[in-house]
């Protein structure tokens, strides 16, 4: 091991030690040297998706929007807006107009992330500047669609690092905190505003197009972040739970993880009798099967079903299922 972070692990392990001796065990070391390793591997995965996010938010800009003045939604919208009216070049505006954002980010989210945003921020300017990215087409409908896939991916790859390329997000929570609304509110308003100044100041065509970019980004940007499958959390109240439980991991491969709960209803509400409750995790192409199962057991079984929008660790991917 390097000597330099041999001794960095041991005076982490030193600070840690709550007894403060100067004998540190090697399981401490060892701890130490794994919480090094993982903190290491996150670092050099949101680093490297962050840079997949610049190169293609880079693509969309430079490739498609910009050389057909059509614009985006949010902070990325009114910079590009802005270099339409004004002779500012796009990256200076890019980085200007985010940092009140990332400040604000600061405050509201912290440190680690405002320091990967300036880091994005950083990285799209300078891409922007010093990448010279092909300009793919001239076909309207094809530059809003791709423009804005492009752009959406990469945001998208940029917020699974940790950080954003654009931060209406930011401002969006730090309103609804003062307002009460939805953040798909405030986005909704922030975005009806840029479209329209852009309607008044380049056309109605140039605006409809870069609404269409902005739909084509923002669903990218869902895509991204929550993934190729959506998954489903089931919750499964029923009597004859043992049997639902042996159905989901024998018949349908998947992990379950058993509540112990009461279960009272209509006049005997009072009176709560003692259970196991069923939780699940399956993606929204099983519900159906799961259902049926479910029905063919106990047609009785009380089901509730909410979107998950990411896990982590346990059992998610389906495990091969053996005859």
């Amino acid at each position: 091991m390097n000597p330099l972070l041999q001794q960095i692990i041991i005076n982490r392990a030193r600070q840690s030690n709550k007894a403060g001796q100067k004998e540190i065990s090697n399981y401490s070391i060892a701890k130490e040297f794994h919480k090094l390793k993982i903190t290491a591997l996150h670092f050099t995965k949101d680093a490297f998706l962050i840079f997949i996010g610049i190169l293609a938010a880079g693509f969309g800009l430079e490739g498609f929007l910009l050389p057909n003045s059509f614009i985006d939604g949010g902070v990325t919208g009114i910079s590009l807006l802005t270099a339409e009216i004004t002779d500012y070049p796009l990256p200076v505006l890019i980085l200007l107009i985010n940092i009140p954002f990332v400040i604000l980010g600061y405050h509201q989210i912290g440190k680690q992330f405002a320091i990967k945003s300036v880091f994005a921020i950083v990285g799209l300017a300078l891409a922007i500047t010093f990448i010279h990215y092909p300009v793919i087409t001239s076909d309207k409908l094809l530059i809003s669609v791709f423009g804005g896939f492009f752009l959406g991916a990469g945001i998208g790859f940029a917020i699974r690092g940790g950080g954003v390329l654009d931060g209406t997000e930011i401002l969006a929570i730090y309103l609804s905190k003062r307002t009460g609304l939805t953040l798909g509110d405030i986005i909704l308003v922030f975005n009806i505003i840029i479209f329209s100044v852009a309607a008044y100041v380049l056309s109605i065509e140039t605006a409809l197009y870069s609404i269409l970019a902005y739909l084509a980004a923002s669903k990218t940007v869902d895509f991204v972040i929550e993934g190729v499958e959506e998954y489903t959390g089931v919750t499964i109240v029923s009597a004859y739970n043992e049997d639902i439980r042996i159905m989901i991991t024998e018949k349908m491969g998947r992990g379950v993880t058993i509540y112990n709960g009461k279960r009272g209803f209509g006049k005997r509400g009072t009176n709560l009798n003692q259970m196991e409750i069923v939780y699940t995790v399956i993606t929204r192409l099983e519900i159906g099967k799961l259902q049926a199962e479910v029905e063919k057991i106990d047609p009785n079984a009380f089901i509730v079903m909410s979107t998950v929008k990411d896990t982590r660790g346990g059992m998610i991917k389906k495990r091969p299922l053996h005859n």
